[in-house]
C-alpha cells in the first residue's frame, strides 16, 4: 500500500467512524430555545467525538495496513483472471 493509498483508506475509514459515533451519548433538550431544532442535541461533545474517531480509524486502519502488507488476504492474486 503506497502513502497516497494509505491516505485514502483512512480518510473513508475516519468518516465510516465519524458516523459510527455521532449518536452517542445525544439527547435532545426538554425545552428547546425558540428558533432551535427540538431534536438538536443537548450537549453534541464533537471534539470529544472527533478525537474518539481518530483513535478508532488509526486503530481500523492499522488493522487493514497489516492485512495488505502480510498478503494474508492477496488482493493482486484475486484480481488476476483465472
Amino acid at each position: 500500500m503506497g502513502w497516497v493509498t494509505g491516505i485514502c483508506v483512512y480518510v473513508v475509514v475516519w468518516w465510516v467512524v465519524l458516523f459510527a459515533v455521532l449518536p452517542w451519548g445525544v439527547r435532545a433538550p426538554t425545552q428547546p430555545e425558540p428558533g432551535m431544532a427540538a431534536s438538536a442535541p443537548e450537549r453534541p461533545r464533537i471534539l470529544l467525538k472527533f478525537a474518539v474517531t481518530t483513535l478508532v480509524a488509526a486503530v481500523v486502519w492499522l488493522g487493514i495496513y497489516a492485512v495488505v502488507q502480510s498478503d494474508l488476504i492477496s488482493f493482486r492474486e484475486m484480481a488476476k483472471p483465472h
